[in-house]
């Protein structure tokens, strides 16, 4: 996730020097090729991880996203760069992973761990912004490709020497096969379009900010990190009682429905009010809020709710349907930019996050055990 968070506040701004990267479209196909190809094999990887084991597969993908990394780090046009990006999203092991830690963990410990694994990938996703413009101005768009690749190849060491693998999984029997249950459990179908629209949205968002803090707020890209960093750690602050209060204090549906609220009304205040340094500021403190909630009681619930011998396939769908998201909000944000306006892209998110919140007043949280 780092690898793909890293790139977003800069690579707008990078295409700029690069044969191609004057067409936002082509600019947003280069954010979104990462999801386009998650989407198609993310399922396919939790499957394989449910027979083949975890440990295999995450190395495959690991190694995938390396290749596509070198690739992105030598493309000579905007071209390379999105072939580079789709090979890394070829990588689409976020299932294999979430699923290896399910395996790993016991049951009272399980929701705990879903949640961290949530909030790590929005923490890094907060990280990413705050760091993502000093280090492109210290090494470059090719070093932070070439870094990302480095961090993969560790992470196969991490795995191989480092992490427990699990006993093999007993297959079910064909007439017990839960595949059925996962497709029409509304609920499940509920978390993986919320997961959805989360990332459209945010992928939509990082086609327009990079440009705004530049050519609005006034900030050249090697200081970013002033809105960045601020809004990261606001939002930290926030984040952590939100979570704990969602957990431990039976609260997991007010706060989730908070959350898709906060998120409407960040992208109506950024449409509204304009992109001053003190305005997005405060919008993307907000906004951190939301998303980093949201990114830790998704995964909590769909690991509750999936059965046990099908996490790898529904935590396969759900990542699937968070790598759609990325693509769409990638390549449609781009486009719509492009031929309609900044405000098509907004009107878009803003109909889809409203949608999703609709869904959720009838959600139903599965009850979580009680502490001590």
């Amino acid at each position: 996730m780092l690898g793909l968070f890293l790139v977003l506040p800069v690579l707008a701004i990078y295409a700029h020097g690069i044969p191609g990267g004057d067409d936002r479209t082509l600019v947003g196909l280069a954010l979104g090729a990462y999801g386009g190809t998650q989407a198609c094999l993310q399922i396919i990887w939790g499957a394989a991880s449910d027979r083949w084991g975890r440990k295999p597969v995450i190395i495959a993908g690991l190694l995938l996203f390396a290749l596509g990394g070198i690739i992105a780090a030598t493309a000579t046009h905007i071209h390379w760069i999105i072939i580079g990006r789709a090979i890394q999203g070829a990588g689409a092991i976020s299932a294999a992973i979430t699923a290896l830690a399910a395996d790993l963990i016991r049951e009272e410990h399980r929701t705990k761990i879903m949640a961290m694994i949530g909030s790590s990938i929005g923490l890094v996703f907060a990280f990413s912004m705050a760091i993502a413009s000093p280090l492109y101005h210290w090494i470059g768009m090719e070093g932070i490709f070439w870094l990302t690749s480095a961090l993969a190849l560790a992470a196969i060491a991490l795995l191989m020497f480092r992490i427990p693998t699990p006993a093999p999984i007993q297959p079910l029997p064909a007439s017990m096969a839960p595949s059925v249950g996962i497709m029409g459990d509304s609920r499940l179908m509920r978390l993986n379009f919320g997961v959805f629209v989360l990332h459209t949205t945010q992928m939509a968002l990082w086609v327009l900010i990079p440009h705004a803090l530049i050519e609005t707020a006034g900030l050249p890209v090697e200081r970013h990190w002033l809105v960045y960093l601020p809004a990261v750690l606001l939002a930290l602050v926030t984040m952590v009682p939100a979570i704990i209060a969602a957990e431990k204090r039976g609260l997991m549906k007010p706060i989730f429905l908070s959350a898709i609220s906060l998120l409407l009304l960040v992208l109506a205040g950024i449409y509204a009010t304009g992109s001053g340094f003190w305005t997005l500021l405060f919008w993307l403190a907000l906004f951190f809020v939301a998303f980093n909630i949201l990114e830790a009681i998704q995964p909590s619930l769909i690991s509750r709710i999936a059965p046990p011998h099908a996490k790898g396939k529904a935590l396969g769908v759900y990542n699937t349907l968070q790598a759609l998201g990325l693509f769409t909000g990638g390549a449609l944000g781009g486009i719509l930019a492009q031929h309609f306006g900044e405000g098509a892209v907004f009107l878009f998110c803003g109909l889809l996050v409203g949608l999703w919140l609709l869904l959720t007043f009838s959600f139903q949280t599965p009850a979580g055990k009680k502490a001590g």
